[in-house]
């Protein structure tokens, strides 16, 4: 691994950290306005709620993030697919105008 993918990784673990840690804060505060709408619950159901509510939140997330990879990676598969076949094609366009250029060029009389 060179130095700049080392460093690239590193970036990319930072950040996943930083997102993680943005969702988790999310959910906190989204339980916490779920708990607030039932003021009938005790302190010890209040936290349940919220802890609970936090877990299926990042659940629902991670499978967000998983599902968004693999569209992703479907998408860029599928473009690579077609580069390929118009890079194909226009270098067979070229040849093609290159054979006609030079065909052209021997069969004509120099005058």
């Amino acid at each position: 691994m060179t130095a700049r993918e080392g460093e690239r990784a590193l970036v990319t673990q930072i950040e996943g950290h930083l997102l993680l840690a943005a969702t988790r804060e999310e959910a906190r505060r989204a339980a916490a306005r779920v708990a607030d709408r039932m003021g009938w619950l005790t302190d010890s159901q209040r936290e349940d709620l919220e802890g609970r509510f936090e877990v299926e939140y990042l659940a629902l997330a991670r499978t967000s993030w998983r599902l968004t990879a693999k569209r992703a990676e479907e998408l860029s598969l599928a473009y690579e697919s077609r580069y390929r076949m118009l890079r194909r094609r226009l270098l067979a366009g070229f040849l093609l105008l290159c054979a006609f250029l030079t065909a052209t060029a021997l069969l004509t009389p120099l005058a």
